[in-house]
């Protein structure tokens, strides 16, 4: 029978936790402090620990420490905490934490990791922390796409060059600038972020230098020694990207009303669209994509979508108290070779609405179709239209019609051109324009 070890100061969530895991078969024992948690650990060596983080004699954290210390430990460790930070996982991965999780407990959320972490067999090793890392800060999913993008995410965090991350709206940017935080040596310090859009030339000084008063730190102040993230780097007002090349290059800024310079050394990870979006300057392009990461769409990474679906419903799930669901294999599969024009932002949004929707445990295909975004117009990019919720005649015609204006236009109207470009005989060219509803001009 699996042994659990379960550490809280307070009696009644140690009484909870137990009666629920005897429930579920496991031989559970309890301890209220370090001291006894220890002895218990040496004399009835468990299978696997729940320690909390806060407790009166000595923290979680600490005493998780010492056990790696002096070798104590040998099974994997699941940190709780009513007031867990970012932080605070990232330094209980670092010293072997196999998972991290809230209170008040999700009982759901517990059943899952307790059950996930023994399944698993996480072992605790030294130096282990990056493969560790919770999944609320590592991107999900287990596609070569995503392997290779985790890869070079874990190549650029060591170095503290300027990163360029680039890729659709609702990709997952910041989810990766904050994966290269995490993984660089400045975890433990502050991810700081300015979203573009709130910048203006007027208050541009004030964002990014901060006053006179100390207590009125700008941006650039607060990331000193750190990460600041600017999301959507081509919507920055024009003084503010002036400004900050400044700051990057000098090494250095004054506040608003003060002459004395102040030193800075950040780190900045900045997203844009792809491409060459207008509005970004050229010198500041330069300067911030020493390092590049391109982000896919999702679409590109279908594959994926399974695990993501059941990511985001276990998410929703802990953050929101919403009631759990999943998602049934039609379902999945209809997802999976859905277009995701909002790509993941888009995903997550669709699981919150079917989450707070309520239902059935399992989340069938006519519950999904009703929520799923109407057909695309017929002018709208095909990247973004949804043929496959249509039936195939009529998502045919719809790509053919699409496909041969497009390549009409490349043609400048010449049917004659667009015969030899897309490969057909002009007579049944002409035929199917008209049938499409194709307007055209020349010869």
């Amino acid at each position: 029978m699996t042994k659990i070890l379960v550490v809280d100061d307070e009696i009644d969530i140690r009484t909870l936790i137990e009666e629920i895991l005897s429930d579920e078969g496991y031989n559970v024992q309890t301890a209220a402090d370090a001291v006894s948690a220890t002895a218990s650990l040496k004399s009835h060596p468990p299978d696997l620990v729940l320690l909390d983080i806060w407790m009166p004699d000595i923290d979680g954290i600490t005493l998780l420490k010492e056990w790696n210390q002096q070798g104590d430990i040998s099974c994997p460790v699941v940190i709780m905490s009513g007031h867990g930070t970012i932080e605070t996982a990232i330094e209980a991965t670092r010293l072997g934490a196999a998972d991290f999780i809230e209170k008040p407990l999700s009982l759901a959320k517990l059943l899952r990791t307790v059950e996930n972490t023994i399944e698993q067999g996480k072992t605790i090793k030294e130096g282990l922390a990056q493969s560790l890392l919770p999944s609320m800060i590592a991107p999900v999913g287990k596609s070569r796409k995503m392997r290779d993008l985790r890869e070079r995410a874990a190549q650029i965090a060591p170095n503290t060059a300027p990163v360029l991350i680039t890729g659709d709206a609702g990709s997952g940017r910041e989810s990766f600038a904050r994966y290269i935080h995490m993984l660089s040596s400045q975890a433990e310090k502050p991810f700081i972020t300015l979203i573009s859009g709130t910048t203006t030339n007027e208050n541009a000084a004030h964002l990014l230098f901060g006053g006179e008063s100390t207590d009125r730190r700008g941006v650039l102040e607060k990331a000193n020694n750190s990460t600041l993230f600017i999301s959507d780097l081509e919507d920055l007002a024009p003084e503010a990207q002036r400004l900050l090349l400044g700051a990057m290059e000098q090494g250095s800024f004054c506040r608003i009303a003060v002459s004395e310079p102040v030193s800075v050394n950040f780190r900045l990870i900045a997203s844009t669209k792809p491409g060459n979006p207008p509005g970004l300057r050229d010198d500041l392009r330069t300067r911030c994509s020493v390092l590049k990461l391109d982000i896919p769409a999702l679409r590109e990474y279908a594959e994926d979508v399974p695990e993501l679906l059941r990511y985001f419903v276990d998410k929703l799930v802990d953050t929101q108290n919403l009631t759990f669901r999943k998602f049934g294999v039609a379902a999945q599969n209809r997802l999976r070779n859905y277009p995701w024009p909002g790509n993941i932002q888009e995903l997550k949004n669709l699981v919150q609405c079917l989450l707070i929707a309520g239902g059935d445990e399992e989340i069938e295909l006519a519950e999904l179709e009703k929520e799923l975004a109407p057909a695309a117009s017929e002018n709208e990019s095909l990247i973004k239209q949804d043929l496959l919720a249509l039936p195939l005649r009529e998502a045919r015609e719809q790509f053919e019609r699409a496909y041969l204006k497009q390549q009409l236009l490349l043609c400048d109207g010449k049917v004659g051109q667009l015969a030899k470009r897309v490969g057909m005989e002009r007579t049944h060219l002409y035929r199917k324009l008209r049938a499409l509803g194709v307007e055209f001009g020349g010869p």
